[in-house]
């Protein structure tokens, strides 16, 4: 792309318009041009002039606005990405069946660049038979069509259909552009269709009603695979287990504490996953015994040893015993001496496709937002990872699960 990379921000009429505003600001601050096309009803919600000034561009609603410059063809037509957000459920009725009676259905007809779709509305509307078959037209088409978040809705309702954080809309914005070859134009999302379960973050296995044995995963990484994932199409199950971060959005998030907890969670996610990938850091043992009150220190006396038992191998069982025929599985191996060969004999005993290895320590991969790695394969390739952002090493890793996974059920 040559200058600024120019962004269609499509704003439908629903209550959530109003996000749009910081969506817009983070795409103009990092260097994006906008141009705010709404529809007439969002104007409802936020004002034409608002638009105009935020963007630094106009922002019509009608095709028969400055007819001399043809808009309803050269905005689509000049766009590098398109967003609608929020996507209410007829807007995306009329994407899916190219409906064009106002501006911004006329640029979505007339784009030939890649479409995210942010969908808000209530939770009857977006589970509604209707919805979820113009959602798989569109994705079937090559949008990427982000899942909502699941929270407040408008009034008292809660549920699936909140406009996911626009913080993260904006990170699946900013990647699906990344992904634009210079010369070929969008790069379609290869892992439409798809459903990925990622684990991420690390468990804590209760000693007592207030200390735990853990690690210091910070759960990064995972959450970098499970972003990309969704800006590349996918469906994505995120397994978190202790984690501070905001949901990626477009994921569904299934929060665990144990290793028993995330197992459960994992396996039945998995029932009908085109990838799994173990990026969490599950413990190896928990407490043979849970004290139901705070240990107390006793003066002159030395804590009782703390019993361990194992915990269940949750990798190795789904590496031995695949939910479904080509189920790609990809763990991932922090080690802190003798990588590489540690890494080469855990990828043997474990029986998955990919191992991912890196070094660890405290100020090393844990809690910081870049990682270093090798990609181990079954078949003995070996792949370096330079160090780099984590979002880098998570799209290095979906580029080699991509052609591994079994072709699409009809």
């Amino acid at each position: 792309m040559v200058g600024k990379p120019k962004v269609v921000l499509g704003v439908s009429g629903g209550i959530a318009a109003y996000k749009a505003c910081e969506l817009l600001r983070r795409l103009t601050e990092s260097g994006h041009e906008v141009r705010v096309v709404p529809t007439a009803a969002s104007l409802n919600f936020v004002g034409e002039a608002t638009w105009a000034a935020l963007s630094g561009n106009p922002a019509g609603t009608e095709v028969w606005e400055s007819v001399h410059e043809v808009p309803h063809v050269r905005i689509g037509q000049g766009a590098d990405l398109v967003v609608v957000a929020p996507a209410t459920a007829d807007l995306l009725a009329k994407a899916a069946h190219g409906l064009a009676d106002d501006l911004l259905t006329n640029t979505l007809l007339t784009a030939r660049c890649p479409v995210v779709f942010a969908p808000a509305m209530h939770t009857e509307m977006w589970e509604h038979p209707a919805t979820q078959e113009n959602v798989a037209t569109l994705r079937r088409r090559g949008a990427v069509v982000i899942e909502p978040a699941v929270g407040r809705l408008t009034g008292k309702d809660t549920g699936k259909g909140r406009l996911p954080d626009p913080e993260e809309i904006f990170e699946v914005c900013r990647h699906v552009l990344g992904r634009r070859g210079p010369a070929s134009g969008a790069a379609g999302p290869d892992l439409a269709g798809r459903h990925v379960v990622i684990s991420a973050g690390g468990t804590r296995e209760p000693l007592d009603p207030v200390r735990f044995l853990g690690n210091r995963s910070s759960g990064k990484q995972g959450y970098a695979l499970a972003r990309t994932a969704v800006a590349r199409g996918a469906r994505v199950t995120l397994v978190a287990a202790n984690t501070a971060l905001a949901d990626p959005a477009g994921a569904d998030v299934v929060r665990v504490g144990t290793a028993l907890q995330l197992r459960e969670a994992v396996l039945k996610a998995a029932a009908d996953a085109d990838a799994v990938v173990m990026a969490a850091a599950v413990a190896d043992f928990r407490p043979a015994e849970y004290a139901g009150g705070k240990i107390k220190k006793k003066d002159g006396e030395d804590p009782a040893p703390v019993a361990l038992v194992r915990n269940p191998d949750v990798l190795a069982e789904i590496s031995a015993e695949r939910a479904r025929e080509g189920q790609v599985v990809v763990g991932f191996a922090a080690e802190t001496d003798d990588v590489l060969a540690n890494g080469r004999a855990k990828l043997l005993r474990k029986g998955c496709d990919l191992l991912v290895v890196n070094e660890v320590g405290v100020a090393k991969t844990f809690g910081s937002e870049e990682n270093e790695a090798v990609i181990l394969a079954s078949d003995g390739t070996e792949i370096p990872v330079p160090y780099g952002p984590k979002e880098a090493l998570a799209d290095v890793l979906w580029d080699r699960i991509a052609p591994r996974l079994a072709p699409r059920r009809a």
